[in-house]
């Protein structure tokens, strides 16, 4: 699966998911974090305040505090209990809120790897989690930095005896300007160094966070200069390709047993390029529902696919 954006639910799902499908190795490709911190602020008489979904409230108990707090992650933002003062400080400075955000988004992925060990050990699952473009570099230590979780990124992994991983977060550039967005040109690089090291190419997964280029796992709206989607008459909303015009030509040029992506959330499906499966999970975090593929392989075929949701 991809795309989950900060949701605990969903993380849980993805944790839950290997044994439920009785699955040897779960992968999340990207594209793991939050986009927003939601501020309760501890008020002087001892109470919380708080506006998450446009709703404001008063929170008059500890418990009442907990329960936002799970609904706020599970909903895939940053609960972020603070006092007066430093709400003052943090909506003045820019710099503040930013380097609070790097902070606990870090310590948020720290967490959840600590989870993942804690449900994943002594089990034979392989669990393999990397970024995507719209997480920050300051997430890569806590990935690296465990014991059963498993850092792919940038890398050639074996993910059994027959069957080698390529990944990469990167992808060609968004309106958005997140962290990891690059040229065609250098994320055709990329994946290059990674390609010409696979010894297995017609058993390999690339397992790229971006989807390929004029693909049905590659269309979004179009948006304009304020970031909104542009509507046309009475058509509705105008929807266009955004996929990667590298991923495709590395695809169609190697051919790979099987394609992993993610990235853009309304197309979720799969497609065929020459004996290439490409598959994009979708991604429907905000309401908490793990979307995600299941995939049956032997040791140079994939026997059988299915999208999944729950």
């Amino acid at each position: 699966m991809s795309d989950v954006h900060g949701s605990d639910v969903c993380f849980m799902k993805f944790l839950n998911a290997a044994k439920f499908y009785n699955a040897q190795v779960v992968i999340l490709g990207g594209d793991i974090t939050g986009k927003m911190i939601v501020p309760i602020v501890r008020q002087s008489d001892g109470a919380y305040a708080s506006e998450f979904l446009g709703a404001k409230q008063i929170l008059e108990t500890e418990n009442e505090r907990l329960r936002l707090e799970k609904q706020i992650r599970n909903s895939g933002y940053y609960p972020y209990l603070t006092d007066l003062e430093e709400m003052a400080k943090l909506s003045s400075e820019k710099k503040l809120q930013d380097e609070l955000f790097s902070r606990v988004m870090a310590e948020d992925v720290k967490r959840w790897i600590g989870i993942a060990e804690e449900r994943l050990k002594g089990t034979k699952v392989k669990c393999y989690i990397s970024p995507g473009n719209d997480d920050r570099f300051e997430i890569d230590e806590a990935l690296k930095s465990s014991s059963v979780v498993i850092y792919p990124e940038d890398q050639v992994t074996w993910i059994d005896e027959h069957h080698e991983m390529i990944t990469t977060g990167w992808t060609n550039p968004t309106p958005w300007k997140s962290p990891r967005e690059t040229t065609e040109d250098k994320l055709a690089e990329i994946i290059k160094r990674m390609t010409s090291k696979v010894q297995r190419m017609e058993n390999c997964i690339f397992n790229l966070h971006c989807p390929p280029y004029n693909t049905l796992i590659d269309v979004a709206p179009e948006l304009d200069d304020t970031l909104k989607p542009k509507v046309s008459g009475g058509s509705g909303v105008n929807m266009i390709h955004v996929g990667s015009l590298a991923v495709r030509e590395a695809i169609e040029k190697n051919q790979p047993l099987l394609g992993l992506h993610g990235h853009i959330h309304e197309s979720r499906g799969f497609v065929q390029i020459g004996r290439t499966l490409c598959i994009n999970p979708g991604s429907e975090y905000g309401e908490g529902i793990m979307r995600g593929a299941l995939l049956n392989l032997d040791e140079n075929r994939i026997k059988s696919h299915m999208l999944t949701q729950g």
